[in-house]
């Protein structure tokens, strides 16, 4: 079966230390990898992470720091968050790192994809992985489960270079019109979907975070097109309007 080749960026979710930058952007070139992306950095000191991407400066000249998830994986159709599944009631499931090849060929995956690395002191939180498609884990012992960032992004980047997942060309070019939606679209579509519950009065103080993790999530399951994406919008924005007209500040 032909390997499938995907457009990847690293992301790493609120890192704190610098060196662990600088080892993850090297692991990167070690593999072939060439997007880097970094979010919410606790010490955005570019100078110190160089110290540790000894070989990458290719990788470091195009890395960025952005402020927010979205910003990082915007452009991607398909998210993929790493965790132990430690110190998290996760309902869904954990795949473990060496069966994500088969798993991406099940579902035919193409195009642009990101792959989200948390916190070395809390990993990712609850709704960064709401974001993902899928969940891995590196299988680790269960009495030390959790790695070094920057040995964790070497392990899953050297995974997917030998899986043969990796795509030599330029990194996230620009979806095709009819190719899966984004992660920026379908985050727009979001948005609108939980103005719309919170017009209706669905919304319930108690519940309200954790059924819009859930129905993030569900989002995700329907695998929209572009045009299925926009096609729900355009729904929704009518039910908005109308709830307007009715709301005593439409009258």
């Amino acid at each position: 079966m032909k390997p499938l080749k995907l457009n990847w960026r690293i992301v790493l979710v609120r890192p704190r230390n610098p060196l662990n930058i600088g080892a993850s952007a090297r692991a990167l070139a070690n593999f072939g990898l060439k997007d880097l992306a970094v979010v919410a950095p606790f010490e955005p000191t570019w100078k110190e992470a160089r110290t540790s991407a000894v070989g990458a400066d290719a990788v470091m000249a195009r890395a960025r720091a952005v402020p927010a998830l979205i910003d990082a994986i915007g452009d991607s159709t398909l998210v993929i968050g790493t965790t132990t599944g430690a110190r998290r009631k996760l309902d869904r499931e954990l795949l473990p790192l060496p069966e994500l090849a088969g798993e991406l060929r099940r579902r035919r995956a193409r195009g642009n994809a990101a792959l989200l690395f948390g916190s070395e002191k809390t990993g990712l939180g609850n709704d960064e992985m709401s974001h993902c498609h899928l969940l891995v884990r590196i299988p680790t012992t269960e009495e030390s489960p959790s790695m070094n960032l920057g040995q964790a992004v070497a392990v899953c980047a050297y995974e997917l270079a030998r899986a043969g997942l990796v795509d030599a060309r330029t990194p996230h070019s620009p979806a095709r019109r009819a190719d899966i939606a984004t992660a920026q679209s379908l985050e727009h579509l979001f948005e609108r979907v939980e103005h719309v519950l919170e017009m209706s009065g669905y919304l319930q103080p108690l519940s309200r975070e954790a059924m819009l993790l859930k129905l993030r999530r569900h989002l995700l399951e329907l695998k929209l097109s572009t045009r299925g994406a926009r096609v729900l919008g355009g729904v929704l924005a009518q039910v908005e309007w109308k709830l307007e007209q009715a709301s005593p500040a439409g009258n």
